[in-house]
């Protein structure tokens, strides 16, 4: 048997696999909801949750005459997350090369680099409020915080390593800082920036929903909180399942974005 072969029964095995894990999960769900294990008012029933989340996609009229959609707001917090997870990108990257190009400037930056990496991004909330009030910019401004560190770290670490002997054939070759990070760094540090992303991805999407909930933007966040202060389980319910859906949908495209450009891996 080839070894493409055996790669393709094994991912069929695992998605097997995990769709069998998500069917127990929804059997054990429902039998939760309808066999009353925790009350309704808290865990709604699978159908119930589904009812909403089709509702909320097609845009509904609540009773004060006011159209609310989940439509709408997945629009807006999936708008923030990827605009913060493009900047984020970009400042990472930026400043990642510079910082991991030079064993110097590393050793200089690292210990502020320890010091601001740990903290989360909540944590700046008050801080980008004063500066920007609760305004659609200070969501932005945090989401980017935030995210850029998985991007900033890989990159310096996907720098730092580097091949000694490619270093030492830049040299030779008398290219410059600039043609060394394009042509050398950059590709090489390839694989660490991905992952980076990837997860900075994620990153931005939690703190999208935190910040949506804290600065009352508009959003699944904002959704959410309503949902849960009016004890409308349901449609909490179906956002968070929206939620979960974005996740997975936006970590299954840059999983592909990334075999695609690091096929020259795996020849």
């Amino acid at each position: 048997m080839s070894h493409d072969s055996r790669g393709r029964m094994c991912a069929g095995r695992t998605a097997l696999e995990s769709g069998g894990l998500l069917v127990v999960l929804l059997l054990l769900w429902w039998c939760a909801s309808h066999l009353e294990w925790v009350s309704k008012v808290f865990l709604p029933t699978p159908e119930a949750t589904l009812a909403s989340l089709m509702e909320g996609l097609g845009w509904t009229s609540v009773d004060d005459g006011m159209s609310v959609g989940l439509a709408g707001f997945t629009v807006s917090t999936v708008g923030r997350m990827v605009m913060g997870w493009l900047l984020a990108s970009m400042g990472g990257m930026l400043l990642g090369a510079l910082i991991g190009i030079s064993g110097g400037v590393r050793a200089w930056l690292q210990p502020t680099l320890e010091f601001v990496r740990p903290l989360p991004a909540s944590a700046v909330l008050p801080l980008a409020i004063s500066i920007f009030g609760l305004s659609p910019a200070m969501v932005l401004f945090v989401v980017a915080f935030g995210a850029m560190w998985p991007v900033l770290l890989a990159t310096v670490h996907g720098f730092a390593n580097v091949e000694p002997r490619l270093r030492e054939v830049s040299q030779a070759l008398q290219m410059g800082r600039s043609d060394f990070i394009c042509k050398v760094g950059l590709p090489s540090a390839m694989p660490d920036i991905l992952a980076g992303m990837r997860l900075s991805m994620t990153v931005s999407l939690i703190v999208s929903v935190v910040g949506e909930m804290i600065a009352s933007q508009s959003g699944l966040g904002q959704a959410i909180l309503l949902a849960a202060r009016s004890f409308r389980a349901s449609e909490l319910f179906a956002g968070i399942v929206l939620l979960g859906l974005i996740g997975f949908a936006s970590n299954a495209l840059l999983s592909l974005a990334e075999r695609r450009l690091l096929r020259w891996q795996h020849p």
